[in-house]
This record gives structure tokens, sequence and C-alpha cells, in this order.
């Protein structure tokens, strides 16, 4: 087993999430910043919406007993919102009520000191979902054997991105605005998301740039104190050894 020697950042979501490990991915360029610094922690599910993730968040999270002898989440981002936002038929969707209520209950389980799972040196960031680019998506389903109809609507998507603001304002936590910043680099044009997007639902490495830097910016306005070049490596680099006496120079120091 491992030792409990770096806190953590838990990005957890969906597929735009879990598809953030690859090569220019969100978990890939957060992993690279605070390599020695924070263990980065892709907790992404394909296909899941706010109703599903409800049973799986207090799973992967330490309850207020355990929390003194497992690694600190620091940051949790929660970015849902794209699968809910399927039309009624699909089974991945979420009515806009419930969405809200769903993500509410989501940011609950850490900052609501009643929660079995509440922690108070944890910071709490809300992803919108992104545009949905419905020429690229449709071409995709149909190109799929059966071939698919649509199930996303660009304007839904919208919507449930505005929900996803309102709900982290009401909460008091922070919340970064993809929908907003993507649809600008798109030119505000539908068509024009499609060099950001892989199929129309999911990012190519662009688009997760564009997220990575919101949320980059989001961490270094709110949480300074988690901002990557704030941040001394868990343990020395080369040049700070003591070659004559190095045990004393490799000793884990507290980095936060």
């Amino acid at each position: 087993m491992a030792a409990n020697i770096q806190d953590t950042i838990i990005l957890f979501g969906d597929s735009l999430t879990e598809l953030g490990s690859e090569a220019g991915g969100l978990v890939q360029r957060f992993s690279a910043v605070y390599k020695r610094k924070l263990d980065v922690l892709n907790r992404g599910f394909n296909g899941y919406n706010t109703r599903w993730a409800l049973h799986v968040l207090p799973q992967i999270l330490a309850t207020k007993s355990e929390q003194p002898h497992v690694p600190k989440v620091r940051l949790l981002t929660i970015w849902l919102g794209a699968n809910d936002a399927a039309i009624p038929s699909n089974v991945q969707h979420v009515p806009l009520s419930e969405y809200a209520s769903n993500l509410t209950q989501l940011i609950r389980t850490v900052t609501d000191p009643s929660s079995a799972h509440h922690s108070t040196g944890t910071g709490v960031i809300v992803i919108t979902p992104p545009p949905v680019n419905t020429v690229q998506w449709r071409a995709y389903k149909a190109s799929k054997v059966p071939s698919e109809e649509l199930d996303r609507l660009f304007e839904t998507t919208r919507e449930y991105a505005e929900k996803a603001r309102e709900v982290a304002g009401g909460e008091g936590v922070v919340v970064v605005d993809v929908w907003t910043r993507i649809w600008k680099e798109a030119g505000e044009v539908e068509e024009g998301l499609s060099a950001l997007l892989t199929d129309g639902l999911h990012l190519n490495e662009r688009g997760y740039e564009i997220v990575f830097e919101e949320v980059i910016s989001a961490i270094k306005v709110n949480f300074p104190e988690l901002y990557y070049e704030n941040l001394k490596e868990t343990f020395s680099l080369f040049g700070e050894i003591d070659y004559a006496n190095p045990g004393p120079s490799l000793q884990k120091r507290k980095i936060l």
C-alpha cells in the first residue's frame, strides 16, 4: 500500500472528465502542473448523469471519521450536465429541476456540516457543460450501426449550463462557465464549435485547453493557496538536497 504523502485534487464528472486523461485532456494537463505537489485523481464516468452520480460521489470521498487517515481532498471539481441535457426519451435525461436538485446535493456532500463527508478544507468548483454542436453530433449518431437519432439540442444544453451557474451561485461555490467561453471561442456560431469538439459533444485538445485555462484561472483567484505556482514540491528538488547529509533534506515537507 502506498503511503499517504500527498493531498489530492479530484476531478469528478462524466465522459468529459473521464476522457480528460488522454493526451491534451483536462486531467492530463492538471497532472502535469501539479506533479510532485498534489495527486490528481480522475473520477470521470462515461455516460453518467447527476442522478447516478449522487450514488457514486459518497463512495469516492472519505467520511469525516476516515479523513484524518487518508489523503486530504484539497479541491473537488464537479462537471456534470452534458448527459442530463439529453432529450426526454433518452435514458440519460434528467429534468432541469431535478438536475438542479441533484447538483445541489452533490455540492452539499462536501459543504454541508451535517454530511458524513463534510470537509472544511475542500474547495469546490462547478464546471458548466459545454455547448453541443448538433450538426456534428447528428452526423456522428447517423454514422453508427444501426444509425441513431439526434438526442441533444443546442438550446437545451445552454439551459443546463445556466442552471449549473445558478446552483453554484446559490450554494456559494465557484463556477467555471465553460459554456460561454467555448461559445465565444467558436464565434458564437454552432458550426464553429467543430474546431473545439471531436464529435459535437466531446472536447478535442483545443477544447480541453480552454477548460484548463478557465479552471486554473478560477483556482488562482479563488484558491490561491492551491494554485500550482504557489506550491512547493512535497520532497526537495535535486538541487536542494544536502548531499553530505541527505536524510533531513529529504523529509516530506508540508506544502499547504
